[in-house]
């Protein structure tokens, strides 16, 4: 049989935006309707990084200042560099900077100024704003998202694209608002490239923000939107559906925190049969609210 004939690409492009699919992850595009060609040589360069599961793509290998290497270079020449015992874990250091200048902080504007000045993220040097919040920083009930995605990067805040204005009915529907009672934040600080998951390396460096964000705000009910955010706070490795619509608890500031996970708003705006589930949430959050007087 003939094959089909390939999709309109203003289309298929149109599409790929509007699912966040807005970036480049490459120096050079690729054609993925046509096979790969077979290698010219026998034994190529080992890409920058190979052998590291965290070192960054090869495009950001002279960041920082270095030197592209020399013709006599190990990486020219196609010898394995003999890796370090810093090389075995890059990431530990930045994570246990992240603990120590995380809990140094006391508020919340000096955790935000934190934030921005921290360095340790890889993330952070493809995004262009740090998220850290929004709402009101006196409300009892914070809501915790998972990452910033292309419109919040942007804006430099938390839930403002199409995900966000959907998340403000919900919470309008129950009697809240981010402008007088309700906090916003994510479990990552920085928008992963391509809206992709971040990864657990990624998430690692950011927790202890989180961590001391929660104990700082002190909330009184938490809310999860979403797998991502519910599996970093809580632990938990459940689906969402699983987890949805039942009650956990946080240990924050000495004592335990309701916490419910729930449909993030973006899968509602992909599957919007599921509302419902959403709406028996709020209802169960608004009566938990009710019951500890909060709202």
């Amino acid at each position: 049989m003939p094959p089909e004939p390939h999709p309109d690409p203003l289309t298929t492009l149109a599409w790929l935006v509007e699912s966040g699919a807005d970036e480049a992850v490459q120096d050079t595009p690729v054609n993925r309707f046509v096979a790969p060609s077979p290698s010219r040589t026998s034994s190529p360069a080992p890409l920058a990084g190979e052998g590291n599961a965290n070192a960054r793509p090869a495009r950001s290998h002279w960041e920082g200042g270095k030197s592209p290497p020399s013709i006599s270079s190990p990486a020219a020449s196609g010898a394995r560099p003999v890796p370090s015992a810093a090389d075995a874990n890059p990431s530990s250091d930045h994570i246990g900077r992240a603990m120590e200048v995380a809990a140094a902080c006391t508020t919340l504007p000096e955790l935000k100024a934190t934030l921005e000045s921290f360095e340790g993220s890889p993330l952070k040097r493809t995004a262009t704003n740090t998220v850290f919040a929004d709402g009101n920083p006196d409300a009892r009930i914070m809501l915790i998202g998972e990452a910033p995605g292309r419109d919040e990067d942007r804006a430099g805040l938390p839930f403002v694209g199409r995900a966000g204005q959907l998340l403000d009915l919900m919470l309008a529907s129950i009697g809240l608002s981010r402008t007088e009672n309700a906090y916003i934040t994510n479990v990552i600080n920085w928008r992963p490239p391509g809206n992709r998951d971040p990864s657990p390396e990624e998430a690692a460096i950011n927790l202890p923000f989180l961590r001391r964000h929660i104990e700082l705000f002190d909330p009184g009910i938490i809310i999860l939107l979403g797998a991502v955010s519910a599996r970093h706070v809580l632990g938990k490795t459940e689906g969402i559906m699983r987890m949805r619509g039942k009650w956990s608890e946080y240990f924050v500031g000495g004592r335990m925190v309701p916490a419910m996970p729930t449909l993030h708003p973006a899968y509602l705006l992909r599957r919007p049969i599921d509302k419902k589930l959403a709406w028996r949430d709020l209802q169960a959050i608004a009566a938990k609210a009710r019951e500890l007087k909060i709202l």
